[in-house]
């Protein structure tokens, strides 16, 4: 599972529902990769229900490896290079 952009809107109570039951089938069986703009300590506002909110974070923030990547984004550096200015 590739989960992409995470937290670029809140999540309907639906869509945090549906998260969870995917992460909770794929939970020690499978891997799953989020990609995220979005602090992980800013995931939690995300979803309404704070129950929700908890099972669903523990879920995916607890068996996990973090890669906190910093710096400019790629996406600039390569519009910059091809056209001179940034897109």
């Amino acid at each position: 599972l590739l989960l992409d952009d995470l937290g670029l809107e809140s999540m309907s109570p639906m869509q945090a529902t549906m998260l969870l039951e995917v992460m909770e089938d794929r939970y020690d069986k499978s891997s799953s990769i989020l990609i995220s703009q979005l602090p992980v300590k800013k995931w939690y506002g995300l979803v309404e229900n704070p129950t929700t909110a908890d099972a669903l974070l523990d879920r995916l923030v607890h068996p996990s490896y973090r890669l906190e990547l910093k710096g400019e984004s790629l996406r600039k550096e390569q519009g910059v290079a091809s056209t001179g200015k940034i897109d």
